[in-house]
């Protein structure tokens, strides 16, 4: 079959795996927390100071362990989600400490803006997962603020979540409430009820507080996904194939260490790299360069038999304008008809990656529906060819008249909440709205629908005195 956007061949994948190996060998990958090396060190890795190299044969090895498919638990078992092969999931916004609003002026986030995205990604039909730092609260100290928004995420919805991976400690409280979620540590035991995400730093360096965490939810069996930022020009070579050598070396190596303490830990291979805004020093996050990333990452993570991680909706743009429609739209719908398996960053994110808005929020979201509806595997037989139907209209009649149409139409149609359809009058009488201006009407509406779902009082109560207790115990410090 032919298409216009190339696989790479066996020969170039082979290349740039040969290069990974090669960075992994003779560069080797910066740990800056002492447990990890002396893992490394204990499990016959070459270590040099907070400098690790990688064999290929010992490196390959400890990659074989790791699963190509995993299934994470929520507390509502209907929404489980499974990741890996043909299973993807989609998750909002991370990590923005600003909002944006529909006047386009920019805020500081707060903590009830995070209550409202997680109450929005618990109504959603098409987000699978709870995000993690959705947006950084600025009313609420840094140093305890992962306990306020992991407790949201255990709250306000029932299904599953990513957890803290800011540091060591943060992994530690937030495995505890998970343990006591799940009604103790031995529930979640190389159970997966969460998926962290762990950030080297291009390039080839995993900071104390990423390692730490690694570390933490490793033992515990906890999926970790590691999606690796190379900027093209900056933090890494301006040749793609080079940034992409850089990225499997990195990824690998955090792997290699997840794998070594746990094996059979679930992985995710990841990908965020974008290129230098040469005019700027900034990311490019909705140049076309991050989204041949987006393609390469999904034959790479298929190569190695991992599942696969990108951006989503991203885009540079400070508003939800045309700019935004067309980079988010482009970047999501690349990424899921390459085969990415996880996606964070599906809904809600302006300026690359500075800001969310609630108005995009829910565009993006609308675009994730569109998009899986055209990724839906089209059913062909006797009951949707629909014979009897065509010999009763035969010639020149109308499918209208049939029950049928009204019954099935729900489900084989995409019916969009805020895209406009209809004729140019009724558009007009309703004011001629922009679609931001529908998304912003539409909000009010789900947060009014919005119901809590339910949670043994008992364990929330035991959740609301851990945090309690836990940010007498750090402000005390």
């Amino acid at each position: 079959m032919f298409q216009r956007m190339t696989d790479f061949s066996k020969f170039e994948i082979n290349k740039i795996h040969d290069a990974a190996m090669e960075i992994l060998k003779d560069i080797g990958v910066a740990f800056h927390d002492p447990e990890a090396l002396e893992i490394f060190k204990e499990n016959g890795f070459k270590v040099h100071g907070k400098t690790v190299c990688f064999k290929e044969k010992q490196a390959m090895e400890y990659l074989s362990t790791a699963p190509s498919r995993f299934i994470v638990r929520s507390r509502n078992p209907e929404k489980d989600v499974a990741i890996g092969g043909k299973d993807f999931a989609l998750l909002p916004g991370w990590g923005a400490p600003f909002i944006i609003d529909n006047n386009g002026d920019q805020r500081n986030a707060l903590m009830e803006d995070y209550i409202e995205f997680c109450k929005l990604v618990h109504t959603s039909e098409h987000l699978d997962m709870m995000g993690y730092l959705m947006v950084m609260p600025s009313d609420i100290p840094p140093d305890i603020s992962h306990l306020d928004m992991f407790l949201a995420n255990l709250l306000y919805t029932d299904k599953a979540t990513m957890a803290s991976p800011q540091d060591r400690q943060k992994a530690i409280d937030n495995i505890e409430m998970l343990s006591i979620l799940w009604g103790g540590r031995d529930k979640i035991q190389n159970r997966p009820v969460t998926v962290s995400k762990i950030n080297p730093i291009s390039p080839l360096i995993y900071s104390e507080e990423m390692a730490g965490a690694l570390i933490e939810y490793a033992r515990l069996g906890q999926p970790l996904q590691f999606p690796s930022i190379v900027q093209a020009g900056s933090t890494g070579p301006v040749t793609l194939p080079g940034c992409l050598a850089i990225l499997c070396a990195e990824t690998l190596a955090g792997i290699v260490l997840a794998q070594i303490i746990n094996p059979g830990v679930p992985c995710v291979i990841g990908n965020v790299c974008c290129s230098t805004d040469m005019r700027t020093g900034g990311m490019a996050l909705g140049g076309a360069e991050a989204i041949i990333h987006t393609k390469a990452i999904t034959q790479i993570a298929n190569f190695y038999g991992l599942p696969c991680k990108s951006g989503g909706s991203i885009t540079d743009a400070f508003f939800p304008d045309m700019q935004a429609g067309i980079e988010s739209s482009i970047s999501l719908f690349t990424a899921l008809t390459s085969g990415v398996n996880m996606m964070d960053q599906a809904c809600g994110i302006l300026a690359c990656f500075n800001a969310m808005s609630f108005e995009k929020f829910l565009i993006d979201e609308e675009t994730c529906g569109y998009v899986r509806s055209i990724l839906r595997p089209m059913e062909v037989s006797d009951e949707t060819i629909a014979m009897d139907q065509i010999k009763k209209a035969g010639i020149g009649g109308s499918y209208l008249t049939f029950p049928e149409t009204f019954f099935q139409f729900k489900k084989e149609f995409f019916i969009p909440k805020l895209a406009v359809r209809g004729g140019y009058d009724n558009w007009q009488k309703k004011g001629k709205k922009q679609i931001w201006e529908r998304a912003t009407e539409y909000k009010i509406q789900r947060l009014a629908s919005y119901e809590k779902p339910f949670l043994d009082p008992d364990i929330e109560k035991e959740l609301k005195t851990f945090v309690r207790n836990r940010k007498k115990e750090i402000t005390k410090r």
